[in-house]
């Protein structure tokens, strides 16, 4: 023999969004989970930063010392985030909402001003009367996207804050069982 001892590995695969990517590398490193150097990586998703994705191989040593324990923290780290992820996308979706629905009602004022110019007779003023909202309908959903993000990220942000703290004790905890 060459004086090597065998070491069985289980592995993991990821996939993160490329914002998370060092968030997850730091954390499972407190699991003791390592990069499988050779795999690491390989982009996703569309052309836009926010959806793509990258492929994160990791391993780790079957006969980890207090591995019941720390795969619990594991699983509280991988809640944590989806936790995160959950409350930034809930940052837009409600603005989203507002203005799709706004934007819809200005369609429908829109439709009204179409309906009453081609009418016989055409009714001219009751199209202006329509066109009006019609177009604020359509000008105003921007703005209001933009208002509601900022009032749901002031809202949100301690959340947010929170968890990350909640993480950080999380991975203190399992680095100090693994050393």
């Amino acid at each position: 023999m060459d004086g090597r001892n065998y070491v069985g590995y289980e592995y993991k695969e990821i996939t993160a969004d490329n914002s998370m990517v060092s968030l997850f590398l730091d954390g499972y490193e407190n699991f003791g989970w390592e990069v499988n150097d050779s795999l690491m990586g390989s982009s996703m998703g569309g052309k836009t930063g926010s959806s793509q994705k990258t492929v994160i191989r990791l391993k780790r040593d079957r006969k980890i010392l207090n591995k019941a324990e720390l795969t619990r923290l594991q699983r509280n780290f991988e809640a944590c985030v989806a936790e995160i992820q959950t409350l930034e996308q809930r940052k837009t979706s409600v603005a989203a909402a507002y203005a799709i629905l706004l934007g819809v009602i200005g369609t429908a004022f829109m439709a009204g001003s179409t309906f009453a110019v081609t009418a016989q007779p055409p009714y001219y003023i009751l199209c202006i009367l329509l066109a009006v909202p019609g177009f604020m309908g359509w000008i105003f959903p921007y703005f209001l996207y933009k208002r509601i993000v900022g009032k749901q990220t002031e809202k949100i942000a301690p959340l947010i804050e929170a968890k990350y703290d909640e993480i950080y004790e999380i991975c203190e905890k399992g680095n100090k069982l693994l050393y």
